[in-house]
């Protein structure tokens, strides 16, 4: 899933999670509304399997923002915990697990996710790179925002793109009612017992 987030007073937009399949339409869509893209964000990358995938992101002409890493970021990285477009505020919310550098963006009351509950939906990676920081970031990053809190994620499951926290946290298949241990160990497992979001 892609997400575009507009001011429409300023004119000023964010992409989060475009993929460069998507490039030729982005770019339509971005003309006819008469939008200035601000920033590319992603929540995490998968660039490795997808060779050509950064280099058609390039051509939106965006800054691309798509990991926290430590001070001494490098130019991929994102060392702020706050971006601005048009009147409108978004956080940067490291929370690494599925990829050493996911992040998220809190906007209002909606969290863009990207693959971070998808313990073992995505085609690219089908266990978290990072099990331990994955239990930490859904649960203390994830889950202690309000419960109303709208997750958006990358990959919709059973037809449904968005939860909120309060659903996640209670009924997760991987996190709700779970143990950091037995979480671990599941996730360890040769085989998954559970669908992810």
């Amino acid at each position: 899933m892609s997400y575009l987030l507009a001011d429409l007073d300023t004119r000023e937009c964010v992409l989060l999670d475009a993929r460069g399949s998507d490039v030729a339409l982005l770019k339509a869509m971005l003309q006819e509304h008469h939008l200035h893209l601000c920033w590319l964000l992603r929540t995490h990358e998968h660039d490795a399997f997808l060779p050509c995938e950064s280099a058609a992101l390039d051509a939106l002409g965006a800054p691309r923002i798509q990991q926290v890493v430590s001070a001494k970021a490098n130019p991929q990285g994102c060392e702020t915990s706050a971006l601005m477009f048009g009147n409108e505020l978004l956080r940067v919310i490291p929370t690494p697990g599925h990829t050493a550098g996911c992040v998220s963006y809190l906007w209002r009351d909606r969290l863009f996710c990207g693959d971070l509950l998808s313990v073992d939906a995505c085609p690219h990676q089908l266990r978290p790179a990072l099990p331990e920081a994955l239990w930490e970031s859904a649960t203390r990053q994830v889950f202690t925002l309000p419960g109303e809190t709208l997750l958006f994620c990358s990959h919709a499951k059973q037809g449904r793109a968005v939860s909120n926290v309060l659903e996640q946290r209670r009924w997760h298949p991987w996190f709700g009612g779970c143990t950091r241990d037995e979480f671990l160990a599941r996730v360890r497992a040769p085989t998954a017992d559970a669908n992810a979001l």
